[in-house]
């Protein structure tokens, strides 16, 4: 009994893993890569796992081979054999082979990846052709700089499809860790240096995400390391030309209604000094110690991870605490009423630069 237990046991893990396998949704998932890095990185870990399984099963054959064929039939002492040169070359040959297969496309593809020269190339107007972002990693919100189109945006990364986008990363506080799993990664983000690589989505592959990928922090930062998450939207070329137009061009911001007015009125007394509603956030970047909310209404997420509409920011704004702990805003935050929320919620709803 206790042996049919075990293999129940062993079946039904069995059964989970295959299931399991089989999961994963195209815009957060490695396993559907949405990218040349992405695909690159997959098919290395198809070769790896090949290789490991291939072995494996070799391994496996040679030992019921020999259970099967030279277990002990009587008494008497087999020939004893010391040695075979032979079978200690075969089996030096083969590793140094195998390593030499996984070791050439890993390190071709590696130098490849690294290869951020084009971000450095500019034209004859003396501008790059390539999108370049700056990426700054903060506790526990994320930073996006377009410099040569004077953009900042905070939580929702946007860029175009079947082109290649080149980051500079760099952390504010503690190390943190940029990773779009379907896009491919992950890489560190410092307070002391910058490092650097590129990224490319697929169309295609957008179109089966709808045109949002995610992106996380895969480096263990603080109480609310799990949540730090952000948004990428992948646009065809036309449509991120046409996004970079009206960010270039949007202006301040101005409430329609009376009750907006007031939650206009309330965020310039107590949140404009983190918080930007402007995409040409001209202020240092020590100055920048909340994301820029210049299209908080266009979001797809509150904070990253809530859903974005106003009940959810109303609860936001009440208690940052509870949904992201140890976050900056519950440092400076101050008690509103309730009217005074409903018009603050109303206000940052109203922060769209496209209709």
């Amino acid at each position: 009994m206790k042996r049919l237990a075990k293999w129940r046991l062993l079946s039904l893990f069995t059964v989970l893993a295959l299931i399991l396998s089989g999961c994963g949704e195209p815009f957060l998932s490695t396993l559907k890569p949405a990218g040349e890095v992405a695909k690159t990185q997959y098919d290395l870990m198809l070769l790896s796992t090949s290789i490991m399984v291939g072995v494996i099963l070799v391994v496996t054959v040679i030992f019921f081979i020999v259970i099967f064929r030279f277990r002990r039939k009587d008494d008497s002492i087999p020939k004893q054999v010391e040695g075979s040169h032979k079978l200690e070359i075969i089996w030096t040959v083969i590793p140094i082979v195998l390593l030499l297969i996984l070791a050439v496309p890993t390190v071709s593809a590696t130098f490849k990846l690294a290869d951020v020269s084009e971000m450095d190339k500019k034209n004859e107007e003396g501008k790059r052709d390539a999108l370049v972002v700056n990426v700054r990693a903060n506790l526990y919100w994320w930073e996006f700089e377009y410099p040569d189109q004077g953009i900042i945006t905070g939580q929702e990364l946007v860029v175009p499809t079947d082109e290649r986008v080149y980051f500079n990363l760099i952390a504010s506080d503690v190390k943190h860790s940029f990773w779009i799993p379907s896009a491919g990664g992950k890489i560190d983000t410092n307070t002391d240096n910058v490092n650097k690589f590129w990224l490319e989505f697929d169309q295609k592959a957008a179109d089966e995400a709808n045109g949002l990928f995610y992106g996380k922090c895969a480096e263990l930062c603080g109480p609310s390391h799990a949540l730090m998450d952000f948004k990428v939207k992948a646009l065809p070329k036309a449509e991120f030309d046409q996004w970079v137009n009206d960010m270039q061009n949007a202006e301040e911001p101005v409430a329609e209604t009376a009750s907006a007015q007031e939650g206009q009125e309330i965020f310039n007394q107590s949140c404009i000094g983190c918080h930007a509603v402007t995409p040409q956030d001209g202020r240092p970047e020590q100055a920048r110690q909340a994301p820029n909310l210049a299209n908080f209404g266009e979001r797809t997420k509150i904070a990253g991870i809530l859903d974005h509409n106003e009940k959810e920011l109303k609860n936001w704004l009440k208690d940052p605490e509870t949904y992201k702990p140890a976050n900056k805003m519950s440092e400076t935050y101050n008690d509103l009423t309730e009217e005074q929320l409903d018009a603050l919620a109303e206000y940052l709803m109203s922060l769209k630069v496209q209709d």
